[in-house]
């Protein structure tokens, strides 16, 4: 049986129906559910106050409590362990969200949005692969499928995806039509916006 708290959110469940009538997955309402009882939590273990008497030292306390790796939790998915600066900053995204709905409904807030300054993130570096392990990764279906056809479909497939930097979805999705005798792909990409990429020709 669920911990009943002291301290509530107002109008969470107003919140969520909100999103969720604008067209969010089902996922993107769990999220922001889970994330905004984290808040929550942090409520009713932490700092022992209700929602109305938050102000801008209480958001301060609330990051020190994200980034602990001792804080109480909504769910085992944020863990006990330390949050990445990405997890931390899509907390605090749903909580401005949901600050700036209690606006909209005019619901008085002890602080807005804008008092909840994101996190800077720390820069990520893509790794590149040696091209030994890319060639063996082009010809590993011509190595270990049985199926001739489909050997030679999953080999042209990654050829195409390193060739052109293509998506997978556009890949998938790809049709004849759309290839020229010149070895240009017509593709349209995320956000329905149109491009050309290139087959590169081998030796």
């Amino acid at each position: 049986m669920a911990k009943s708290k002291k301290y509530s959110l107002p109008l969470l469940d107003e919140f969520l129906e909100g999103i969720q009538s604008n067209n969010y997955s089902a996922e993107t309402v769990y999220n922001y559910e889970r994330d905004l009882q984290t808040f929550e939590d942090f409520l009713n273990d932490d700092i022992n106050i209700a929602f109305k008497d938050l102000t801008k030292r209480s958001i301060i306390k609330f990051k020190a409590y994200l980034s602990s790796t001792s804080r109480l939790t909504a769910s085992h998915e944020h863990g006990s362990g330390q949050l990445s600066s990405y997890s931390i900053n899509r907390i605090l995204s749903a909580l401005r969200s949901y600050l700036k709905f209690l606006i909209d409904v005019d619901y008085k807030t002890p602080i807005t949005a804008d008092a909840i300054k994101l996190l800077k993130t720390e820069k990520k570096y893509g790794q590149v692969p040696e091209m030994q392990e890319l060639i063996k990764l082009i010809e590993a279906p011509t190595r270990f499928e049985t199926d001739e056809p489909v050997k030679l479909r999953n080999r042209a497939m990654l050829e195409t995806l390193f060739a052109t930097g293509m998506r997978i979805s556009e890949l998938l999705s790809l049709k004849r039509e759309q290839l020229d005798d010149s070895g240009r792909i017509y593709v349209m990409g995320k956000g329905k916006k149109q491009r050309f990429v290139y087959l590169t020709a081998r030796a």
